[in-house]
């Protein structure tokens, strides 16, 4: 089961994931959330211990960002 974020509006997201190539040949995890559970785009996980939600009050969108 993948974690999931209900926003201020009501609506609930799952957190998903993908491995990317940068430029230089570097591979990096991409966090995005999605309205669904299953997404084409990425695979279903569960919240990183090291990354914490955040909302933006204006419109209600999620964002994954590193723990200071």
């Amino acid at each position: 089961m993948a974690y999931s974020h209900t926003n201020s509006k009501g609506v609930t997201y799952y957190l998903h994931s993908t491995e990317v190539t940068l430029r230089g040949g570097k591979p990096q995890t991409i966090y995005f959330f999605a309205k669904v559970e299953k997404n084409a785009k990425g695979t279903p996980v569960d919240l990183p211990t090291d990354r914490i939600v955040k909302e933006n009050p204006r419109n209600g969108f999620l964002t994954v960002s590193k723990k200071k």
